[in-house]
């Protein structure tokens, strides 16, 4: 089953759990979780707009699905959930490109709960998958939800910072105001990919933040 939306986004999204394809979604994930292993757990599906509501976002990450693996995905892209867990490629990317960038020291562990408390929205355009297999749960409905979500956030009067790492989060530009909303776009974290190291993109989020009469992120994760 999929949680009942989180209460600060149940004014924006209640509508669209009653929409058809939401219900064929629905349908799709409980039988997905009878038969097969499913990440992030039930109740996690949501954690993203647990810990940011509408009202704080300003800073929106946009991540593809959730890791395939025990352990890690809980909600948030990017982030993994067991402190103890190896800290993925491309995570390890991000923390580099932090420390060259705003001179930040890595944490041990890939846990990002710190940034979403801050008013950054970690949100995967996919929200489940299933055990072992990336991309499973591509194209049965979540891909309307989370549009729906990115189309909300940039409806917020206040200036969001949208970053979109790699051609498949940049596809959402047209869902987003540019002439409001400032965008951060470069090439995926992936050790897979080229052009994400020294592209800068944290302190570039600050100072569109700073430009908006915003507080910057602490970009610093406690150990």
């Amino acid at each position: 089953m999929i949680p009942e939306i989180p209460a600060s986004w149940q004014n924006h999204l209640a509508e669209e759990r009653e929409k058809p394809y939401f219900e064929k979604l629905e349908k799709f994930v409980a039988e997905e979780q009878e038969k097969f292993t499913i990440y992030p757990p039930q109740e996690k599906i949501f954690t993203a707009l647990d810990l940011t509501s509408y009202e704080d976002t300003k800073v929106l990450l946009l991540g593809q699905d959730p890791y395939i693996n025990k352990g890690q995905a809980h909600g948030l892209c990017f982030s993994v959930e067991d402190k103890s867990a190896k800290i993925p490629p491309s995570l390890r990317n991000i923390y580099k490109e932090l420390k060259e960038d705003l001179g930040v020291e890595p944490p041990k562990h890939a846990n990002l709960t710190a940034w979403a408390k801050q008013g950054i929205l970690m949100l995967n355009v996919v929200l489940t998958v299933r055990e072992g297999q990336s991309n499973s749960h591509k194209n049965k409905g979540w891909e309307t939800f989370t549009d729906k979500i990115i189309s909300l956030v940039s409806e917020k009067n206040e200036p969001v910072v949208f970053v979109l790492w790699g051609s498949h989060a940049q596809k959402k530009i047209p869902l987003i105001d540019t002439e409001k909303h400032k965008i951060v776009q470069g090439a995926h974290p992936s050790p897979l990919a080229t052009g994400f190291l020294g592209s800068r993109p944290f302190s570039k989020i600050n100072q569109y933040l700073r430009e908006a009469g915003q507080t910057e992120i602490d970009w610093s994760i406690p150990d």
